[in-house]
């Protein structure tokens, strides 16, 4: 292996091995004149900020320099800074060729090459729900030149999720705002948009997944129904008092991970509703948000998967998120839905016992009681049963259905309601619909939502006319 001579200059500090790269991509990679001495380098980039150390890559047996050298400043902004303004720069008499400066790669990460412009110019804030995309560009536009800014939203309510990204034209600037903006906004650089995972990568944690899958069963949405677990014993009054509930996790590791990963491990949770991964200037950590439609998955998840070990040897460390919602509203939503799921499993597995379990009392008059986070539509009257069908849709239920009269409850508030069926002894069904309008309106706001504890997929149905026909026995 090569040596590599380095110096901190009198009463410096000089970073440890394990330090180097903290922050991250504060460190830069030149290629420079082998007749380049240390003493230029540290001239000529000193104006730049702290100089940590300096390595000048040297050939093992004769110790002559290889035109490689190394810079370690104490900011991120400042090996950014340095970069942009040194690239293809002369330094002083030596003006054999010009220089190459690039943004180091971590030591711990598995790739060889440079850290592209790409990589540093788009951050990911977390920000208030009422922020518009001119609330974040005005906040952050004082740090430099801004591209574009983007908030993430809700695809079906189009509502704003809380997080958002801004990208600038250069690497110091983005460097400038995860350094001095607010810490409230949590900024981090974000992964870049095309990022692909190694193949290795993917086929390990593959087989991770199927590992797992293998020795526990997927869960319910609501796992605790019933049998107890051993996972909710801590979670007493006294924990509920340290740490707010919410439906947004907070996920970190030793090591880093890409969005697929982190995905596949909280996916295991039915309910995932979405995740981002996030990359920290100040750690070589992985970070990520996971967000659930519930708080009952949630819960189950931050119990259930901190600490879990992935890779082998590596525990992640999974804690709430404010999302902004009343953690004692999602605590009293949360009972709610677990004693419904529970009555719904009840009279699934045994319809005779439907006479017994009424809401609100035995008389069979109530209007049943839907639970569920989305705003419904008020209630509207049939259509005739002899209407004419103008669309028919197909629901898949998860984990499983809702009675008849609660699912009739919910579809016909979306008005020409004329039939729901389920099909007997599957986890499906089906609705009829007077108006296409309707169906559509029905589409849209149910599709992937949890009513009573259980998640909806609705999708338009085949057309009995464009169902592929039967072929004719030949006997």
């Amino acid at each position: 292996m090569d040596d590599a001579s380095s110096s901190a200059g009198s009463g410096g500090f000089r970073p440890g091995v394990d330090s180097l790269d903290e922050p991250p991509n504060s460190r830069i990679f030149l290629v420079i004149s082998k007749y380049t001495p240390e003493s230029v380098l540290r001239e000529r980039f000193s104006p730049f900020g702290d100089i940590q150390d300096i390595w000048v890559v040297r050939d093992k047996h004769t110790k002559e320099s290889k035109g490689v050298a190394f810079i370690k400043f104490a900011r991120s902004s400042q090996a950014c800074r340095a970069m942009e303004e040194m690239h293809g720069q002369c330094l002083g008499p030596y003006k054999t060729k010009p220089i190459k400066v690039f943004i180091a790669q971590s030591r711990s990460s598995g790739s060889h090459r440079d850290v592209e412009d790409e990589e540093l110019t788009r951050i990911f804030v977390m920000i208030p729900k009422s922020y518009t995309e001119e609330d974040l560009r005005e906040k952050f536009k004082v740090y430099g030149d801004i591209e574009y800014c983007s908030i993430i939203k809700n695809k079906v309510t189009g509502e704003s999720k809380g997080l958002g990204y801004v990208r600038y034209l250069k690497p110091s600037q983005a460097a400038q705002a995860i350094e001095n903006c607010d810490k409230s906004f949590r900024a981090l650089l974000a992964e870049p948009k095309n990022k692909v995972s190694e193949s290795s990568e993917q086929d390990y944690y593959s087989s991770m997944r199927q590992e797992a899958l293998g020795h526990e069963p997927r869960v319910n949405l609501l796992p605790f129904v019933g049998e107890q677990q051993p996972e909710f014993s801590s979670f007493d009054k006294s924990d509920r008092g340290q740490e707010a509930v919410s439906k947004r996790l907070s996920v970190v590791s030793r090591v880093p991970f890409t969005e697929e990963q982190l995905f596949s491990v909280f996916d295991l949770v039915p309910g995932l509703e979405y995740c981002e991964v996030q990359r920290d200037p100040y750690s070589n950590y992985g970070h990520g948000v996971v967000q659930y439609f519930n708080v009952a998955s949630a819960i189950y998840a931050k119990y259930k998967l901190h600490g879990f070990q992935y890779p082998p040897g590596n525990r992640l460390g999974v804690s709430f998120l404010d999302d902004g919602s009343n953690p004692a509203d999602l605590i009293r939503k949360m009972a709610t839905q677990m004693v419904t799921s529970q009555l719904t499993s009840m009279v699934w597995s045994d319809p005779s016992q439907q006479q017994f379990l009424q809401f609100g009392g035995s008389s069979g008059s109530q209007v049943p009681q839907i639970q569920t986070d989305i705003a419904l539509p008020s209630c509207k009257k049939k259509a005739p049963p002899e209407t004419p069908v103008k669309e028919r849709l197909f629901i898949v239920f998860n984990p499983h259905p809702l009675p008849l009269d609660v699912l009739e409850d919910i579809f016909c508030r979306f008005g020409n309601l004329i039939e729901v069926y389920l099909v007997s002894g599957k986890n499906v069904g089906y609705v009829k619909y007077a108006d296409r309008l309707s169906a559509n309106d029905a589409i849209t706001t149910l599709h992937g939502k949890i009513l009573n504890g259980v998640r909806l997929k609705v999708m338009l149905a085949d057309s009995p006319r464009e169902e592929p026909k039967k072929r004719q026995r030949t006997y």
